[in-house]
């Protein structure tokens, strides 16, 4: 009912002038997405692993590797090609030792120093730690806490255990927010952000360092679910689609900063504070942000709601606005003539997880749309997180791959409204397919080319994961559509835990997490050609019309599903295009 009266606020052609209110609730809501950018990617260079070798039992006296002599190992990082090298150590006593990465070896004879050795070895573990390269970071939470080798799995964990955090974080701020409000939800997500983001440069070892991580994660996560709800219910029917599609570019901004103070500051735990502190004006403002007058009226809230909508008319400069007493009686008249016409749609039926698979229609929609979370969320993180292993600038190649993202979204918006959903959906999945299959046969050398390419293949995948939310909501009916959206965000949080750990394969093969990625993006986008075109079509109230729907391409284009809030809609909308039309 309500959502008519804010329409009379906001428009997308009058969205930064007429509307006040709006805009500055929307950038202040959007800005702290930045910070959830910056959480998501910080440890690409927070958690960094260096060349290293083992440490040694003594003073060294002369360093030797390959051909180069030199007085300290520092001098010898600048020649590291591989993990399979070694360095060779003369110690003051005499002692000539082999570092390997992880083990050592003691010559038995002692003779000369030579690279080349054929005699007996005495092989040691690193008991004495490890010997870092510092000549990129000065210090790395791996450096800090020696996870190489047999601790190397802790250092792997540390991206998967904040996603896990990403996906529980979303569940449980979402329901919050339903219950006790969104405003109240941002408060605490955007204080837990600033404090858990410095607190986490504070903790003592890996075990606190994860925690803290975790728990950062479930706020990060809860703002970025809620800021969507948050802005959707101001900005209005009209600039929905541009203005929710853009918080997904903040987020993108949050991952330019990462790459810019990644470059500037090489400390981990120093880098850690400077990206918490980039979010601290928006923590010092939040508390300014109102309540959304949607949970307001829905928790009956009367005079509360409508404090909000005579502070949005005066910011916006409008005499009269809509009274809630008056929507109030529309909605009851509205809600007699719903009784009476269709009985059947205010049935009370309890829905759940099986009713996305109630016939096979349907469930194959399900499968697909969930398998098109999963891909966009795995091809999105994976581009992202292995862009600073493609060679060149490691801070660079992060700046791009988050700087590509700004257009993609624009194109989404155009092509949804000019094309359609699924028409813009199928080319861009098969694109991105196309993409990860020519990195392949681009030689490595080619650092430009390599990363061009990979930010083509983060363009396209963007667009997909950028358009599927709409998409998701248009394809299922109203009594199971929250059901479809959350059910497809968790499809979302899976592929972005399972991320991780299809960068780590490249380890395996460099070019594996691509393999991945591209079957599972052509296998989404050959099952979309399957699925319904939206554009333009009613949005459906019942399971027997969404399968209509995937039936025929006619079969909904001609019919408007019924609603019991129609005739409110249209008096409220009467209603405000009158005031809105006399105040300009």
């Amino acid at each position: 009912i309500f959502f008519s009266c804010i329409e009379c606020f906001s428009s997308v052609n009058f969205f930064l002038s007429l509307y006040r209110f709006q805009a500055c609730v929307y950038f202040a809501s959007v800005f702290q997405a930045m910070s959830c950018g910056i959480h998501y990617l910080a440890s690409v260079f927070m958690a960094v692993t260096p060349n290293f070798v083992c440490g040694i039992p003594g003073n060294v006296s002369s360093v030797l590797f390959y051909n180069s002599s030199e007085s300290s190992i520092e001098d010898i990082w600048t020649l590291w090609t591989s993990t399979e090298n070694y360095i060779v150590v003369q110690l003051e006593n005499g002692e000539i030792w082999e570092l390997n990465q992880c083990s050592r070896s003691k010559r038995e004879v002692s003779l000369d120093l030579a690279y080349e050795y054929k005699g007996n070895k005495s092989i040691f573990s690193c008991s004495d730690g490890f010997l870092y390269d510092d000549t990129k970071w000065k210090s790395t939470v791996v450096t800090q806490w020696d996870l190489v080798c047999d601790r190397e799995w802790l250092a792997k964990l540390i991206q998967p255990t904040f996603m896990l955090g990403v996906l529980i974080g979303a569940v449980i701020f979402g329901d919050i927010a339903d219950r006790l409000g969104r405003q109240r939800v941002i408060w605490f997500t955007s204080a837990g952000q600033f404090v858990f983001g410095i607190a986490v440069a504070f903790t003592f070892d890996y075990y606190s360092f994860v925690i803290v991580r975790f728990l950062l994660a479930m706020v990060s996560s809860g703002y970025l679910v809620v800021a969507f709800v948050y802005v959707t219910e101001f900005v209005g029917i009209k600039a929905r689609t541009w203005a929710s599609m853009h918080v997904h570019a903040f987020f993108a901004v949050g991952i330019m900063i990462v790459a810019l103070v990644g470059f500037l500051v090489r400390t981990w735990w120093v880098y850690q504070i400077f990206l918490s502190i980039a979010t601290l004006p928006f923590v010092l403002c939040c508390w300014m942000l109102p309540e959304t007058p949607f949970w307001l009226l829905s928790e009956e809230r009367y005079e509360d709601a409508q404090k909000v909508i005579n502070i949005m008319a005066r910011w916006n400069k409008v005499s009269t606005p809509c009274k809630v007493s008056e929507l109030c009686s529309v909605q009851q008249d509205d809600l007699v003539s719903g009784r009476t016409g269709d009985n059947d749609t205010s049935s009370a039926k309890k829905h759940n997880i099986l009713d996305l698979f109630c016939n096979w229609h349907i469930a194959r929609r399900t499968i697909t749309v969930w398998l098109i979370w999963f891909t966009g969320s795995l091809g999105y993180y994976v581009f992202s997180l292995s862009s600073v292993s493609l060679g060149g600038n490691e801070y660079l190649n992060l700046f791009l791959i988050g700087a590509v993202e700004l257009p993609c979204y624009v194109i989404a918006c155009i092509g949804m409204d000019k094309l359609g959903r699924r028409n813009t959906l199928i080319p861009f999945l098969i694109l991105s397919a196309l993409i990860c299959v020519l990195i392949m046969f681009i030689p490595q050398d080619f650092n430009i080319l390599i990363v061009l390419a990979n930010m083509a293949g983060k363009f396209s995948i963007g667009v997909a994961f950028g358009l599927i939310y709409l998409y998701t909501a248009e394809l299922y009916p109203t009594i199971v559509r929250s059901l479809a959206v959350g059910s497809g965000s968790m499809m979302c949080r899976a592929g972005s835990v399972v991320a991780p750990f299809c960068v780590y394969l490249r380890s395996v093969w460099i070019f594996m997490p691509l393999l991945l990625v591209g079957i599972m993006a052509l296998l989404s986008g050959i099952l979309t050609i399957m699925l319904p075109e939206t554009l333009g079509k009613p949005l459906t109230n019942t399971l027997a019309e969404a399968t209509e729907m995937g039936r025929s391409k006619k079969s909904c284009s001609g019919k408007t599903p019924p609603a019991h809030s129609g005739a409110a809609l249209e008096k409220i909308e009467m209603f405000c295009q009158e005031t809105v039309s006399t105040e300009k």
